[in-house]
């Protein structure tokens, strides 16, 4: 949230350099306020789990969020009840005309197959192509975050020999920026994929900037300007026991898994995990909460507008 001062106070040039949104008081006077209004994409087959941590980070910032569930049409899930999916979800016909203040994009266990072989693609690339014009800030997780790259940019991914799993470091690239502001410089995030970018194309992408990244694990938040674009590779919204979950399921089906890096206290699964990645996970949903409710129009009729002149000001600077 912002914080209100006097007009004129010399520490607002200061606050300002550090990304921090402070209000003068004529402008503090004349805010319009409304609910925030944000869509998720679900596109995990652990409906329910994933809705329950994507909401509960939603849920420590103190904005008013308004969220609905979407989903994708020409793909049939199998691990939720068709009445689950009827009473809580709607297909993308239903959003087509409707204006967001943000989107969220979840992962899905996919990574090992090329793009275009993914049932929904289609559907996918048509959600993403409207979400440019008709969703303020779009946050792409995991494998979404991979589809959004190769769509939005032409960033291929590659398949790994072997699986990204477990919690790993990330250094904070920009200290001053919003979206990571109040991050330490190294903090901890949850990866779980066969999949990761090239990061020699993505070095070329002047659009795009990496704000946290993995010593082993490579770039973890991407962004654009003005964050009309968030890339988060990892799984922030995991709980303590998701990735311990993803192991016993593969270990008792006798699938060859290995433990966890950096998550069981000595490497031991039969030790509770320690749970190291909570705070910024909660500073992260928070920030950029914050920044979508202070400048997205208040008229969501004016979102699509207010995204073009983003991108023609990105334009002017060779950034978009």
């Amino acid at each position: 949230m912002p914080i209100n001062i006097p007009d004129g106070l010399p520490a607002k040039q200061i606050l300002h350099q550090e990304r921090i949104f402070a209000l003068e008081e004529e402008v503090a006077s004349n805010q319009q306020i409304r609910p925030l209004h944000v869509a998720i994409l679900n596109l995990m087959p652990t409906k329910v789990e994933t809705e329950t941590q994507i909401l509960r980070l939603i849920s420590k910032s103190p904005l008013q969020v308004d969220c609905d569930f979407m989903r994708v049409s020409s793909h049939e899930s199998t691990h939720v009840s068709t009445d689950h999916l009827v009473k809580f979800y709607e297909t993308f016909d239903t959003f087509r005309d409707r204006n967001y203040d943000g989107l969220i994009i979840t992962g899905a266990p996919v990574e090992q197959l090329p793009f275009e072989e993914v049932d929904y693609w289609d559907e996918l690339c048509e959600i993403m192509d409207w979400s440019q014009e008709h969703v303020f800030s779009t946050m792409h997780l995991c494998w979404g975050a991979l589809a959004g790259l190769w769509h939005h940019h032409g960033i291929h991914k590659k398949v790994l020999p072997q699986k990204i799993f477990g919690v790993f470091p990330q250094r904070l690239c920009d200290e001053y920026n919003f979206l990571t502001n109040g991050f330490d410089e190294v903090h901890n995030m949850p990866h779980s994929r066969h999949a990761a970018l090239e990061t020699t194309e993505l070095a070329l992408h002047p659009e795009l900037q990496v704000l946290s990244e993995g010593f082993t694990s490579g770039p973890s938040i991407i962004a654009t300007p003005a964050f009309h674009e968030v890339y988060v590779t990892g799984h922030f919204e995991y709980g303590r026991d998701t990735l311990a979950d993803e192991f016993w399921r593969d270990f008792h089906k006798g699938l060859s898994i290995a433990v966890p890096e950096n998550y069981f206290p000595d490497d031991n699964p039969e030790k509770q995990p320690i749970f190291t990645w909570r705070a910024h996970a909660n500073l992260l949903y928070r920030n950029w909460l914050n920044w979508v409710y202070q400048m997205t129009p208040y008229d969501l009729a004016q979102i699509p507008a207010e995204v073009e002149r983003l991108r023609a000001d990105a334009d002017d600077e060779g950034k978009f």
